[in-house]
């Protein structure tokens, strides 16, 4: 098997193989290549255990989707099931995992987040884990993927081919928080300039920060349909401390995704407030021009009718007509003042 130790670069594989890692009970942990996976599944077989066991082996291979040779690789050596090349092709990208008779099919996604721009960038990982086997798969490089092998590197201990999963699941739990506890700041200072009246940001900051949680809700949020049935109805591979894990990284999980849907809450609030106001100020800006323009009408039309170029107007030849039309001009000026200001109060 010395054979299978992979010495190469960083994703070298010829059937796109990334890393692949050899987990062995009292053994030191073994990076594999293709080659040695492929033998060490034709010897270990493919028989689920009826009993779930802490002595079992088994290994992790992480795939490139970009490589032309990965999936057809897969379907000839690693006898997958026919519903993770579904998955693969419809390509499902909302968070889940859930049984498949004596396998796990999950799907995990990792957030990059730009809190200077307020937008996301989410890339998948499809997962296929069994007694024996957890294999991933990804089109792009993942930032959690990275820190899960860096954790296997370091020697951390995994039992399972789901213990590997779950870390996957908690680094994803942790990047939310932080994405909440950023948002939550600016939504804070947001809300600080609008209680003070010194509200300079665009409404469509707001509207962006909202966006990209509404999409992070929507394409991390596990479905619990198919968690609630796993959880109840686990293979028979699974041990108890991982059934123990997985029910507390989800429920950690939904209690982040509460924060998210409370944060996603105060942001509309604080855009139905924004929208109050500049309505307000809307308002107050047309009632000064409806004042402006009603108070000019007399004067409009005194001036209109007496600057006809005709014979015969009215008061053209009397020695106080001026200070007459100023008296008529004044009088209509104040009447029609005191409707708009009624008209205002009503």
């Amino acid at each position: 098997m010395q054979s299978g130790i992979v010495e190469s670069g960083y994703g070298s594989d010829p059937v796109g193989l990334v890393s692949g890692f050899l987990f062995e009970p009292g053994q030191p942990l073994r990076e594999i290549d293709s080659t040695g996976a492929a033998a060490w599944l034709h010897q270990h077989g493919n028989a689920a255990p009826t009993t779930a066991r802490h002595d079992q082996p088994f290994l992790w291979l992480h795939f490139n989707l970009s490589h032309s040779a990965c999936e057809r690789w897969m379907k000839g050596q690693l006898g997958l099931p026919e519903d993770f090349f579904e998955a693969l092709r419809q390509g499902s990208h909302s968070t889940r995992i859930e049984r498949q008779d004596d396998a796990l099919l999950a799907v995990v996604n990792d957030v990059i987040y730009n809190f200077g721009v307020v937008s996301t960038d989410i890339s998948t990982l499809w997962a296929h884990a069994d007694h024996r086997l957890l294999v991933t798969a990804r089109a792009r490089p993942l930032r959690s993927v990275d820190r899960l092998r860096a954790a296997v590197r370091r020697g951390e201990p995994f039992r399972s081919p789901l213990d590997l999963v779950v870390h996957l699941l908690r680094d994803q739990a942790d990047v939310l928080v932080q994405i909440v506890r950023e948002t939550g700041i600016n939504v804070d200072q947001i809300e600080d300039q609008l209680l003070s009246q010194r509200l300079h940001s665009n409404r469509a900051d707001l509207g962006a920060m909202r966006r990209g949680l509404v999409r992070l809700q929507r394409l991390l949020a596990p479905e619990p349909g198919a968690l609630f049935r796993l959880l109840n109805r686990p293979p028979a591979w699974l041990l108890e401390g991982d059934l123990r894990e997985l029910r507390e990284s989800t429920e950690e999980f939904s209690l982040v995704l509460n924060d998210l849907a409370a944060l996603v809450e105060r942001i509309k609030l604080l855009q139905e407030e924004i929208a109050a106001k500049l309505n307000e100020q809307t308002n107050r800006t047309l009632f000064t021009l409806t004042l402006v323009t009603v108070l000019a009408l007399p004067i409009n039309i005194v001036a209109g009718f007496f600057g006809m170029n005709v014979g015969g107007i009215p008061l053209a030849d009397h020695p106080h007509g001026f200070w007459v039309l100023v008296v008529l001009v004044a009088s209509f000026t104040v009447l029609a003042g005191r409707w708009a200001f009624r008209k205002q109060a009503e």
